[in-house]
């Protein structure tokens, strides 16, 4: 059963229908986001693993779902992945260990 890349699927048509609606505003909310995750002195792979401990954190499971994605197109491994997640229970506790549960669920279907 692919339930998160069903999720993953409908947040992406989600993505392309708030952009088309909101002008401008989602057209430079995307290009921050690409400029954002660049590589630079930190890699694109690297961003997207602070973007999935961040996301875990404030608890959005759409953001864990997209950066996840973009993490492991990136080329993370489930040991990096694993770390971002403990590194999310860190900082955010209790919350974080539920949602970084819901992170390695999707990883093992993700990377399948």
């Amino acid at each position: 059963m692919a339930k998160y890349q069903d999720r993953l699927d409908s947040i992406k048509k989600n993505y392309g229908t708030l952009t088309k609606a909101s002008g401008e505003v989602g057209k430079d909310f995307l290009a921050m986001h690409a400029a954002a995750l660049e590589d630079g002195a930190i890699s694109h792979k690297n961003k997207e693993l602070m973007c999935l401990c961040v996301a875990i954190s404030i608890r959005c499971e759409g953001c864990i779902l997209d950066h996840l994605n973009n993490a492991i197109e990136a080329g993370a491994t489930r040991e990096e992945i694993v770390e971002a997640v403990n590194t999310a229970i860190l900082m955010s506790g209790g919350p974080a260990y539920v949602y970084g549960g819901t992170a390695l669920e999707a990883m093992d279907e993700l990377l399948k």
